[in-house]
This record gives structure tokens, sequence and C-alpha cells, in this order.
């Protein structure tokens, strides 16, 4: 596992090219890039003109920043909770949920596709959920990478732009050849992300791996609670009685 630079941002991208024994390309039961859901949204996403893989990407992440709400409320311990065309019919998702569309979307239009994962921690995590949590450390924070041009490019949609507003940050723009990855600083210099350790890229959502962090970082106790909301019909937010962000 390759770690964080010492400025707090993640290392540059890997230029290795893609293995073809990974799923890169392909469907899996949770990238589901075959359903006629996210092939829909893919086309609606993308403007006939746009032909080049880039602009193609591109066109992609701004709709997935901005069309499904990030929501750090949603479940989170099964495959179903993270596939792609689950997501679009609920319309939000926290960061692996939405990193997982773009990368099903991403394979929907012939562009391998992996996901990335890293641990974060966020100084501006709102009070209601850094208590939920317990902590401003968000373990096993997901991203997409796209292979364009030769090289893999990390591309961060977690984040609508009015959240990116609300914590005195511009938004958070991908151009399809420079790593978009969220900033260490606000636009007034304050600390906001730091980037702990890289976990590496995945084909896939390592949901057992995700569930074990949690659990090592946010307590058994307080996940299992969760999981329990989430079963009885209600949510961590009622687990924890705090209102949403």
């Amino acid at each position: 596992m390759n770690s964080m630079s010492a400025s707090g941002q993640a290392p540059l991208a890997d230029r290795s090219p893609p293995d073809p024994e990974d799923l890169y390309g392909g469907p899996t039961a949770i990238l589901d890039c075959h359903h006629p859901a996210v092939q829909a949204f893919a086309r609606k996403a993308i403007p006939l003109c746009r032909t080049d893989p880039v602009a193609r990407a591109v066109s992609l992440f701004y709709a997935v920043r901005d069309q499904i709400r990030y929501d750090p409320y949603m479940p989170f311990y099964r495959p179903e909770h993270y596939r792609a065309s689950t997501t679009l019919a609920t319309g939000r998702g926290f960061c692996v949920g939405k990193a997982a569309l773009l990368c099903a979307l991403g394979r929907a239009v012939d562009i391998p596709s992996r996901l990335g994962f890293a641990d974060l921690r966020n100084h501006l995590v709102p009070k209601p959920l850094r208590e939920t949590l317990g902590s401003d450390l968000f373990v096993y924070h997901g991203y997409t990478e796209f292979w364009l041009e030769g090289r893999w490019v990390k591309a961060t949609p977690a984040f609508n732009a009015e959240l990116f507003w609300r914590q005195g940050v511009a938004p958070l723009d991908f151009d399809g050849c420079h790593d978009a990855v969220l900033p260490a600083r606000t636009d007034d210099g304050e600390p906001f992300i730091e980037y702990r350790h890289d976990h590496g890229s995945r084909s896939d959502v390592p949901v057992g791996e995700i569930v074990a962090a949690w659990r090592r970082t946010y307590g058994h106790e307080r996940v299992d609670r969760w999981i329990a909301a989430f079963e009885a019909g209600g949510g961590m937010r009622e687990a924890s009685l705090h209102h949403p962000l």
C-alpha cells in the first residue's frame, strides 16, 4: 500500500497499465454498468458531440457530483447498498456509493475504470456527523480512477457543489487530465482535508474491508447499533439521536 504524500495530498496517479486480469471494463454485481438505468444516465449526461474519452469522463463526473446528493447516513454493510443502479434510484450516496456509480458509468461508455480508497481527516466535519462517528476520520473514503490517455486519473465526486460552498471551498473540478482530490485547505487557508493513508485501488467495492475498517475505527458497538437501526427501518441518525446535515 502506498502512503499519502507529506503535504497531506494524494500521491501522483499510478501510471502502470491496467492489468487485463482485473475487471476494469466489465460489470460486476455492484458495478452494474449494463443496467438500463445506468446506461440511460450515461447517455443523458454526455452531449452527443463528446466522443473523446476525456470529455466523456468529465461529463460523467459533473453529473454524479451534482445530481446525486451526498448523504453520509446511507446504509453501508451489504453489497447492494453500493450498487450503481440503486444509487441512481435513491439519488443519494456517500463517497463510496457515488464513486462506485461513477466507476460503473465509466465502464458503461467503455472507459476502463476502477475504485481507489484512502483514509482522510475532515477538519470541518459538521458537529452532528462528528458525534455520530465519534471521530473526524473517514476510513475507506472512496473515489474513482479513469484510464485516460495512457494513465490512471483520480476523480472524487463525493461532495455536491453546494456542500463545497458551505465549507468555504470552491467546488472540486475535474478536467480529465489532472487528479481531482479533495483540497487540503479552504479558500481562506483553513485546514480542510488531510489524507492519511492510501489503501490502493480495487476493481470492485470491497464491502467486507470497508465494514471491518469501520468497526476498527468507530467501534464494534457503534457500528452494530447503526446496522440494527437500519434493519429496524431507521438509520444512523436515529441510532445516534442526531439530525441530518
